[in-house]
């Protein structure tokens, strides 16, 4: 399935510095270029960070879809 876009000046990764309020870094994200199952286009990244505070784990999954990037009917 062709997506109904794409962005052709998009990088093939994006560095995401993941901070809190008051600047410390928990942790920095690389999320690769994806095509997605829905037939859309963006970003996917799926890591780890730790609370510099208390070393607590945490998680996250990001995704950034091209808006309008999705096959229509």
């Amino acid at each position: 399935m062709e997506p109904a876009k794409r962005d052709p000046q998009a990088p093939k990764f994006l560095e995401i510095v993941i901070k809190d309020s008051s600047g410390k870094v928990w942790n920095t994200v690389y999320a690769q270029a994806k095509d997605f199952s829905t037939g859309s286009v963006g970003y996917y990244a799926s890591e780890k960070a730790v609370n510099p505070e208390s070393g607590e784990r945490y998680q996250c999954g990001l995704s950034f879809t091209l808006i309008g990037s999705k096959p229509g009917k």
